[in-house]
């Protein structure tokens, strides 16, 4: 299990109303502190960078979250076009329940792209909104506790290259056969169409299954699909976030996101172009599915034969 035992929950991180949702005040105001001008968009190794990461790790804390390794943060280095990037991914904890040892691995990176030209890219749903709906994810569980342990990962650098992913595999808080499924959190707030979209289930033909499940419940238009045919080039989300590094490893994802849109890495992509409703839908669906995935978690791996 982790290496430190569950710190107590503070009484003040029990805002989930009785329906499990997510506590949606708070997940605005994540998304607005985070995509704010004074966060300068969250470049890595940057001084708007540790601003959000200050605030990151003010906000583990008060839910509960636990150091899955000495402390919250696992800085890293990574060469990128000729120079050395400096980031630092956060990592915190949640133990399970039960007695299983395999862990589910929610993630959602912090980084975007900083200033440019004068303007600030804030990167609101990209990826402020993902980070806030794993704070969300982390305090329901914090409040029911799951079944098995949960690591809820905030990665850094992987605007360029997917790097602090990668930082994490490489020298991983736990052995990387314990984690049964990575759920990865990147765009999840706007859609020209109304639609969210669930990849994964082409590669791992046994979460289709409960992937429709989810459609059928969710509060949101979800659809299944950009990992496989019929897309292609960049509508094929295989290599396209965080999940990617995990999915060489041979560990099984989920990923959800929306398609792109006008303001898609574009200084446009504020706080206030967020439509509220669908941001909520999504954050919920992305709940619902932490929960199964919890609950399925042994049979998950058993499902992918990764059963060391």
């Amino acid at each position: 299990m982790f290496l430190r035992l569950l710190a107590p929950v503070a009484a003040a991180c029990l805002t989930i109303a009785a329906s499990d949702s997510p506590p949606w005040p708070q997940l605005y105001e994540d998304v607005r502190i985070l995509a704010a001008d004074d966060m300068e968009g969250r470049l890595v190794g940057t001084a708007g960078s540790a601003k959000a990461r200050a605030y990151l790790l003010e906000r583990m804390r008060a839910i509960g979250l636990e150091p899955v390794i000495a402390t919250f943060e696992q800085p890293f280095a990574a060469e990128h076009d000729g120079a050395t990037l400096n980031g630092v991914n956060l990592i915190g904890g949640i133990r399970g329940s039960g007695k299983s040892d395999r862990v589910l691995l929610i993630g959602a990176h912090y980084d975007h792209f900083g200033i440019r030209d004068g303007k600030v890219f804030n990167g609101a749903d990209d990826n402020a909104s993902g980070v806030a709906v794993l704070l969300s994810i982390a305090e329901a569980f914090a409040h029911e506790r799951p079944a098995h342990d949960v690591i809820f990962a905030l990665w850094d650098a992987e605007e360029q290259g997917l790097y602090g992913a990668k930082a994490f595999t490489a020298a991983p808080p736990i052995p990387l056969s314990r984690i049964a499924l990575n759920l990865n959190l990147d765009m999840m707030s706007r859609s020209d169409r109304n639609e969210l979209w669930l990849a994964g289930a082409h590669h791992y033909p046994f979460l289709r299954a409960r992937f429709e499940r989810l459609v059928a419940q969710a509060t949101v238009t979800l659809k299944l699909g950009h990992d496989g045919p019929p897309w292609t080039g960049v509508d094929d989300w295989t290599d396209g976030s965080d999940h990617a590094v995990f999915h060489r490893k041979g560990i099984p994802f989920a990923y959800f996101g929306v398609e792109d849109y006008a303001d898609y890495h574009q200084p446009g992509d504020d706080y206030a172009a967020i439509p509220k409703d669908f941001f909520a839908r999504s954050a919920f669906t992305a709940l619902q599915a932490a929960r199964l995935f919890d609950r399925e978690l042994d049979a998950i791996a058993r499902d992918s034969g990764r059963t060391e």
